[in-house]
């Protein structure tokens, strides 16, 4: 018996490595995929650093200067100050207001994907662990919650809830959970069956050990991608939501919040106000789909045959 046990716990041991080795790898394999995840990269540090690298402080009035409302790109205020990508209505330095809508979206998108990331995983290991009738109840509010339009029941939450950015990352968690449970149950039925879950029983290793510390980590290919995937989506849904006025209140605007102030003078001829921050927008999500889906094409063995 002595024996036997090092075989068990080699056959324990996740891949992590490699996982991480093969994402990276066929990411810089696409040189489409490798530009997406530098822009990726630049936008996040741009968003941590932001508040060094911005001209001004946006949203701090004393800075502000109503003479200079409405200003075009490239220029320049009576203090002197020039402005590459104009100012807004109140006066606000657009490159700056980007910047900090920026960080505001970005940490609404990737804390909604994270939280909906780790509620949708214990909730599907313990659906496909479990079986029985907790698999039953999970599943059905799984069916529940992907069987109305996400937008929908965000928009049908913050009117009950009210604006703020704690209430748009409950809202976006409780739309999102769903699609993580579904994949992990799928991928830990798979996982269930093999040799490795029946040495962990046969070492007598707890529960809570055997779900996150065996079955879960030969689990994370699906996640990593749909995780990638979510976070687009909460990005774009939360854009969504603050643009129809329901999202962020105006003391914490994203980039949505900010295409929706210069909506109203889009056609007047301030395009900058609006098309600024929403070629931002556009870049950042879809730079965050395409690297998503080429990690669905590395982790996907059937789809890496091709």
């Amino acid at each position: 018996m002595a024996l036997a046990k090092p075989a068990l716990f080699a056959a324990l041991r996740p891949d992590a490595d490699s996982l991480l080795a093969r994402s990276l790898a066929g990411i810089l394999k696409s040189p489409k995929a490798t530009i997406a995840a530098v822009v990726c990269i630049l936008l996040i540090l741009t968003a941590m650093f932001g508040p060094a690298l911005a001209p001004q402080d946006p949203y701090d009035l004393s800075t502000l200067d109503i003479m200079d409302s409405k200003l075009p790109p490239g220029a320049e205020s009576m203090s002197g100050a020039r402005y590459w990508f104009g100012t807004d209505v109140q006066g606000r330095d657009m490159l700056s207001a980007m910047i900090y809508g920026l960080r505001t979206s970005l940490f609404v998108g990737v804390l909604a994907g994270l939280v909906a990331l780790v509620v949708g995983t214990v909730l599907g290991l313990s659906a496909a662990y479990f079986g029985g009738r907790v698999d039953s109840v999970i599943m059905r509010l799984v069916d529940l919650m992907l069987g109305f339009p996400t937008l929908l029941v965000a928009l049908m939450l913050l009117a009950i809830l009210g604006q703020g950015v704690g209430k748009v990352i409950f809202a976006l968690v409780l739309v999102q959970w769903a699609m993580f449970a579904r994949a992990v149950r799928a991928a830990a039925l798979v996982e269930k069956g093999k040799d490795y879950i029946e040495a962990a029983r046969m070492l007598g290793l707890s529960r809570p050990r055997m779900l996150f510390g065996h079955l879960l980590p030969n689990c994370l290919s699906p996640l990593i991608v749909i995780g990638t995937l979510q976070v687009a989506n909460a990005i774009s849904a939360e854009a969504t939501l603050s643009f129809l006025g329901i999202g962020l209140p105006i003391t914490q605007p994203s980039l949505g919040l900010l295409i929706a102030n210069g909506y109203q003078v889009l056609l007047a001829g301030q395009y900058w106000i609006s098309v600024y921050p929403g070629l931002l927008l556009l870049t950042l999500v879809f730079s965050i789909n395409i690297v998503g889906d080429r990690l669905r094409e590395v982790l996907n063995p059937r789809l890496a045959e091709r």
